[in-house]
């Protein structure tokens, strides 16, 4: 995307997977989206099993889960990409794809971040991401339908997800 234009979807950003690969997230047009800020050692990270789940029981429909390490909330994901991406495979079996690690808050977030909070904002209209584990389900159109708060558990979204899918 360049400086100047104005995004008009998800799949006008790019990210980098967790091995330091260019993400295009373009290249998912046409898929549902379910986009996580991650922590490995948050009170949330067993979400990890549910997110798992979803991906598992949806992949063949169009979903794809996106998992966005951050280590802005009490320090929760301190390791580098490679410790991150070991510890959700070995602990959780993870197979979604995972990204390399960001902010999604303040002067340093992510703009794609920026994006999703002003496009979904939260709870009396707080942009800024509250914790580990906010969830941003997007439509196959690359419009983000809602937010959820890190105590939404994975398996509470199945219907908004297969809705989407539909």
């Amino acid at each position: 995307m360049s400086p100047s234009s104005t995004p008009s979807s998800v799949h006008d950003f790019e990210a980098v997977s967790i091995t330091g690969q260019p993400v295009r997230l373009a290249d998912y047009r046409g898929k549902v989206l379910l986009i996580v800020n991650t922590a490995s050692q948050c009170g949330f990270t067993p979400q990890f099993d549910g997110l798992e789940k979803l991906w598992k029981a949806h992949a063949d429909q169009g979903l794809v889960v996106l998992g966005f390490p951050c280590n802005q909330f009490g320090g929760q994901d301190p390791g580098s990409a490679d410790e991150i991406a070991s510890f959700c495979s070995l602990n959780y079996g993870v197979s979604f794809p995972m990204m390399s690690k960001i902010e999604v808050n303040g002067g340093g977030a992510h703009p794609l971040y920026k994006w999703l909070t002003a496009e979904a904002p939260g709870i009396l209209g707080t942009k800024a991401v509250k914790w580990n584990f906010t969830k941003f389900l997007v439509g196959k159109d690359g419009q983000v339908i809602k937010r959820y708060a890190p105590t939404d558990k994975p398996a509470d979204l199945q219907r908004d997800i297969a809705a989407a899918l539909a």
